[in-house]
């Protein structure tokens, strides 16, 4: 599989499926193929925020928000991002994650961000796996302010299973878009890791910072000023295909809530509760 992954023009391909999911046919391919997307992957429409037959297409209804308050905000300091399974949650110690079993990553690389070891080194991380059953927007998990975003060109390698436990470095290696919150215990990020078929990454507060475009992919670091207020559940962000998140907490959200989570790999979650 590592071979066949290895030479597919991975960044074309995954334009190309954002095209085909948001193609607008007449009403009733647009009616037909989000029932059968929602009907094959279990989805339940009952949570949409319109009845299925309102979207356009399916990356329209892939991106879909939900009805108003159908997600109670924990009372928690800090709260899950996404729907998804939490693959990973661990300390962040020598300023290495894990990826998968036999498998770390350096925080340096990931963020790239010369004052990570600062903000995160000794810290605590949680990484969220997010597939096509799931709601793909991604909501802030702290109260806060958004002091600046980072996009980081990169690959489009899957990231299921396979991939973490066999490509070295991968969340290094793909596109990634950083979100730096500042809260009363110092900075939180929240990453967004592009994929395989994710049409592009979009930042909800800035839309200018977008992934996998046409054209040059050049690294890009905005800093926000004066910084813009967030709040536990308010939205970051959304993937026009699956993926992953990476949230990394300082230091001092470590010492304040390690001994209180019962966080553990394989666990599945809903945005925006931590319980």
């Amino acid at each position: 599989m590592s071979a066949i992954t290895r030479i597919l023009p991975k960044r074309r391909l995954s334009r190309l499926a954002g095209k085909i999911m948001h193609y607008r046919g007449p009403q009733w391919w647009a009616h037909f193929s989000v029932k059968t997307f929602a009907s094959f992957y279990k989805i339940n429409l009952e949570e949409s925020e319109k009845p299925y037959t309102e979207y356009p297409s399916i990356g329209e209804f892939f991106v879909r928000r939900l009805k108003p308050g159908i997600r109670p905000i924990g009372e928690t300091w800090a709260v899950h991002p996404a729907d998804s399974v939490i693959t990973q949650a661990a300390p962040i110690d020598d300023g290495t994650l894990i990826q998968a079993k036999g498998h770390t990553y350096k925080l340096s690389e990931f963020t790239q961000d010369p004052d990570c070891d600062k903000k995160w080194a000794g810290g605590f991380f949680l990484t969220y796996y997010l597939c096509p059953t799931d709601y793909h927007r991604v909501h802030s998990p702290v109260d806060g302010e958004i002091v600046s975003s980072r996009y980081m060109p990169g690959q489009l390698w899957p990231v299921n299973e396979w991939s973490t436990t066999n490509i070295p470095n991968l969340f290094s290696i793909n596109e990634r878009m950083l979100v730096e919150i500042e809260t009363d215990l110092g900075p939180v990020g929240v990453v967004f890791v592009g994929a395989t078929n994710v049409g592009h990454i979009c930042l909800s507060f800035d839309e200018k910072m977008q992934g996998n475009q046409k054209g040059p992919h050049i690294f890009e670091h905005k800093i926000y000023s004066p910084e813009i207020p967030t709040h536990k559940g308010s939205e970051l962000g959304m993937f026009r295909m699956g993926s992953t998140v990476v949230v990394i907490y300082p230091p001092m959200f470590r010492q304040k809530f390690e001994g209180h989570m019962n966080l553990g790999p394989n666990v599945r979650v809903n945005a925006p509760l931590l319980k």
